[in-house]
């Protein structure tokens, strides 16, 4: 009997001290998610400012060209002849059509970059499932 009162006595003794352990892990393991789901949004935002000013670039080609088309189009309508105008329309198309493929596969570098580095920089986070954002990169605008 006195030997099992010792027995109670030591657990209740230890019981403690198995408590606060498993609570200090318990907060370690939740500041080390918070710090890695961080990291996450951090290559989030990096992510977002990349394609941020790659669709500002794209949104100003894809003016620049409408403007100049339109310019070039002007400019065509006071030639006199049938041959020298549609020389000049065919010219402004031309140009119209590959300034808008220079500013589509500019775009699509820039945003198949952003989203590369931050698959990348969201690996390196090891952050846990469920954290990012990177199967919504389907929503993303193509430039087609």
């Amino acid at each position: 009997m006195i030997s099992g009162a010792l027995v109670a006595g030591m657990l209740l003794t230890a019981l403690p001290v198995f408590a606060e352990t498993s609570g200090t892990t318990a907060t370690q393991a939740s500041s080390t998610n918070a710090a890695k789901i961080t990291c996450v949004g951090t290559a989030v935002n990096t992510r977002e400012q990349a394609i941020n000013t790659a669709v500002t670039a794209y949104a100003t080609a894809l003016t620049s060209a409408y403007s100049t088309r339109a310019n070039a189009l002007q400019q065509a309508y006071t030639q006199t002849n049938t041959a020298s105008l549609k020389s000049a329309i065919k010219t402004a198309w031309s140009t119209f059509s590959a300034s808008l493929k220079t500013a589509r596969k500019s775009w699509q570098t820039a945003r198949n970059s952003a989203w590369t580095t931050y698959r990348s920089a969201a690996a390196t986070c090891k952050a846990p499932a469920g954290t990012g954002d990177g199967s919504n990169s389907l929503f993303e605008t193509s430039g087609n």
